[in-house]
């Protein structure tokens, strides 16, 4: 803590402290932020908290409001179950960090379709939807993304859509040759996350993004709140943002709050990809804001809070759950609990079932070992044309995967089945008829 507030006013005095100190941000920067939360519903709060908490970051650190583009469902901080109406906080006793956020897309606005137009900078495109702000920037201009939401081997969901990592690379391949960045940065909070880049963001298109998660395991969730019943906070987010909040934005690196985050997020495993000179010769500010801030954030926490209640991201909702069980102060209070939580366990029973039932029935024409198939880890490596449809069927014809954040969970399955070479139809007939009376919901 004293190392970094030496090193912030060494450069607010313009000393340099290092190699990298001379290449100190340029407050006139051209800077874009694009924040996205994916998802909807009371219990993702920690999702629209995050984005909400990160708008507060770019902003007051210069980043001008035109140039902040935010998509949320916004079903949160007024909602009925949330009792402190028109609120959210990111941590425990903290400040309120929706007001003033400017909403750019929100409800059905928020789908992987307008992202990408968004992110590429379509104007045109986003005509008539929301505010029509597009991230416009161009060659030498710095851009930021967030995105926090749930995911999958390959995927990050919105609420009624999924993004494959196929459309996200195109885009970024397409921003990249029309130069529309100098260099973009990416930080993504969800499960699997890490599959979103892995073999697919090279380190020569000037780009550098860090993940929750590897490509295989699950992100975390942390700052249980009694009073509002949910968590407050994504583990690798909060993180990231709890040290942003600290004011030292032009001292610190970019692969400096990497290895904080990755020290202190010790329950998934957190990644880098891109372009590591990025990371290591930009500082932090330079895509956060270039504003000197000489003191932590207002209502910020100072020193990081250890997050000891943090819990898989798949399993919040059975948290809550047992949680609110208790927590309740009437046997009312002790059924609804008791009823909700068996109704999850239930329909993630059955969802485990019904990928199971798919397996069967490929294994009746193909020759693979069931046990394999439903545990192993494979990477999505090659099979990226036979996984793409598979997982959009599995969306349309079984579970909504934006409504069931644990049907995620089963896509593995078919990241095993392709990178096994099983025919693509096999897979998609196995999956229509076992999935015939489908799709179902309720899994979260």
């Amino acid at each position: 803590m004293e190392v970094k507030l030496v090193l912030a006013v060494l450069v607010a005095l313009g000393v340099a402290s290092c190699s990298d100190a001379s290449r100190l941000p340029n407050t006139k920067a051209n800077h874009w932020a694009l924040l996205v939360a994916g998802s909807n519903g009371y219990y993702n709060y920690r999702h629209q908290a995050d984005i909400a908490h990160a708008y507060q970051i770019m902003k007051r650190n210069g980043i001008p409001e035109d140039h902040i583009i935010v998509m949320m469902y916004d079903d949160v901080a007024n909602s009925n179950q949330n009792p402190v109406k028109g609120t959210l906080i990111n941590h425990p006793n903290g400040q309120d960090v929706y007001h003033g956020v400017v909403k750019d897309y929100v409800g059905k606005d928020v789908t992987p379709e307008n992202f990408l137009k968004v992110l590429f900078g379509d104007a045109a495109g986003m005509k008539g939807i929301g505010s029509g702000k597009v991230v416009a920037s161009g060659p030498e201009d710095h851009v930021f993304v967030n995105f926090a939401d749930h995911g999958g081997p390959g995927i990050i969901a919105f609420p009624d859509g999924l993004l494959h990592v196929a459309q996200l690379n195109k885009t970024i391949w397409q921003m990249y040759e029309k130069k529309h960045y100098h260099k973009m940065v990416m930080y993504i909070e969800a499960c699997e996350s890490g599959s979103m880049f892995q073999q697919t963001l090279p380190p020569d298109i000037n780009v550098f993004a860090t993940t929750a998660s590897n490509a295989t395991t699950s992100s975390y969730a942390c700052y249980y709140d009694e009073m509002r019943h949910t968590y407050l906070g994504d583990l690798y987010s909060v993180k990231w943002m709890e040290d942003s909040d600290l004011g030292l934005l032009g001292a610190e690196t970019l692969i400096d709050q990497f290895h904080t985050v990755k020290a202190e997020v010790n329950m998934s495993t957190v990644c880098m990809f891109g372009d590591a000179e990025i990371g290591s010769h930009y500082f932090v500010g330079e895509f956060q804001g270039t504003e000197v801030v000489m003191s932590p954030a207002p209502g910020a926490s100072g020193l990081p809070k250890p997050a000891f209640d943090a819990v898989p991201a798949p399993d919040v909702p059975l948290h809550i759950a047992r949680k609110n069980y208790e927590l309740a102060k009437t046997e009312d209070e002790k059924m609804d609990a008791l009823s909700t939580y068996g109704r999850l366990t239930y329909m993630r029973q059955f969802t485990d079932e019904v990928t199971e039932r798919i397996v069967d029935e490929v294994a009746k024409t193909n020759d693979i070992v069931k046990s394999a198939v439903l545990e192993d880890k494979v990477l999505l490596r090659t099979a990226h044309g036979c996984y793409q449809p598979i997982v959009d069927a599995f969306h349309n014809t079984c579970f909504h995967l934006g409504r069931n954040s644990y049907a995620l969970r089963k896509l593995q399955v078919f990241v095993n089945l392709c990178e096994s070479e099983i025919k693509q139809k096999v897979i998609l007939d196995s999956l229509a008829y076992v999935c015939r009376k489908g799709p179902w919901e309720g899994a979260n």
